[in-house]
């Protein structure tokens, strides 16, 4: 079984630790080239360090809050304006663990934004890059605090 994901690219989420980094490690290891989205610069700098290049793979990031959909919008957009995207893997945190009782309404919505929105509008930039290319794989993510309602 050829597992190769030379000459392909992917965009992961939360990529600065965790299931993100992680999933990007491999990906890179598999010979996809990645563009990181998050936050926080110094951990993107930090984790594409991480990044395996011996097959020539061109890694990036991109700097985005899921908190401000209307940021990552411009943010993924203008990044699929230049480079195709065969792999998205939506990986979001939130929303703080315990009781549902004890979350507030705004909890709820940015969750609701993290979760939904932002991955509609990554799934939207990507997808005509995915048929124009052929390929495509989206991958989503879910909070694992929600392990009991």
């Amino acid at each position: 079984m050829n597992l190769s994901l030379e000459g392909k690219y992917a965009v992961v989420c939360g990529s600065t630790q965790g299931i993100g980094l992680a999933i990007a490690e491999e990906l890179a290891l598999l010979g996809a080239s990645c563009t990181l989205i998050a936050r926080n610069e110094t951990a993107l700098q930090s984790a594409l360090r991480s990044l395996d290049t011996t097959l020539r793979q061109q890694h990036g990031f991109l700097i985005a809050d899921f908190g401000q959909p209307d940021q990552l919008k411009k943010v993924i957009e203008a990044h699929v304006a230049k480079y195709p995207v065969h792999i998205l893997i939506n990986n979001t945190g939130g929303p703080p663990a315990g009781p549902i009782i004890d979350a507030t309404e705004e909890a709820f919505l940015n969750t609701f934004n993290q979760h939904l929105i932002c991955n509609h509008i990554l799934s939207k930039a990507v997808v005509p890059s995915m048929k124009k290319e052929g390929y495509g794989r989206i991958v989503n993510i879910i909070s694992t605090s929600v392990k009991i309602p």
